[in-house]
């Protein structure tokens, strides 16, 4: 159990990947700081992770697109636990527009959470990650290599994330802590139901086929295993190694294939004629 006791802070702990990278860190004996929006939600999650789990658990409410909010995670990280050894940075949210219908207002919303959230939790932890020489962990996705129709903010924020934590990486080369990019494709969560459509109100059901998906708790053992053997990437699918593999020498093939796949979403914004 390589994390038992490593105090983890992992933010949009309240739903999805989060609460199966919070049970699944739990079933590792690490201590965990659970951050997310939802306060109420968050903590009967931390409440029921501590009577199953016999595990330390937090709930911190926690908006990461608000600075002073990440700056106060931290700092009551350690006011409780006196340190952090990871931080996955997981909280994220996404959308279901083409550009030229979308208000701009939805690409700033994503970006301030999917990056700029990342970007806050991260600055503020990392002096004490150096100290133990941890992990940060950045959930990104597919869309960070593949610009996706009707994502555009979304597949920007992943883009953005990716860069961000590739030149943190060169960075820290001789501080000696592990960052990890984690590129799940496409999950069964409910980040697809709270996406945002292009005014800004969330679109509800999902357009895309749930049942063939992984889950989120397949994702949280793959990323939990990635801190524990300190991996650099991780793209999660076959789907996805594909989609990595043939944007590196046939992109223009790619941008084909993943127009079609869009066109066979329920209620799709692309068909053959547009």
């Amino acid at each position: 159990m390589k994390l038992k006791d490593k105090v983890i802070i992992i933010t949009g702990a309240s739903s999805g990947i989060g609460k199966a990278l919070a049970i699944e860190c739990a079933k590792q004996g690490s201590i965990l700081v659970l951050a997310a929006r939802q306060y109420v939600t968050l903590c009967e999650i931390a409440q029921n992770i501590e009577k199953q789990y016999a595990v330390k658990a937090l709930a911190v409410r926690c908006d990461v697109s608000v600075e002073e909010d990440c700056g106060q995670l931290i700092k009551q990280t350690l006011l409780t636990f006196g340190k952090i050894d990871i931080l996955i940075n997981n909280a994220g949210i996404s959308m279901r527009a083409l550009f030229k219908d979308v208000d701009l207002k939805v690409l700033k919303s994503l970006m301030d959470v999917n990056f700029w959230g990342t970007v806050y939790c991260t600055k503020y932890a990392l002096p004490e990650i150096i100290k133990t020489k941890g992990s940060i962990v950045g959930v990104s996705s597919i869309a960070g290599y593949k610009g996706l129709p009707g994502r555009t903010g979304y597949s920007a924020s992943k883009f953005a994330m990716n860069g961000f934590l590739d030149a943190l990486r060169v960075e820290n080369l001789k501080t000696g802590i592990h960052i990890l990019t984690a590129c799940p494709g496409f999950t069964a969560s409910n980040i697809r139901n709270t996406a945002l459509s292009k005014d800004g109100t969330q679109q509800g059901e999902s357009t895309l086929h749930e049942e063939k998906m992984m889950t989120a708790e397949e994702v949280a053992v793959l990323i939990v295993k990635g801190i524990i053997n300190r991996e650099r990437t991780i793209i999660m699918t076959r789907q996805g190694k594909l989609t990595v593999a043939i944007g590196k020498f046939l992109p223009s093939l790619l941008d084909k294939l993943v127009y079609n796949v869009f066109t066979k979403e329920k209620d799709p914004l692309l068909n053959s004629g547009r």
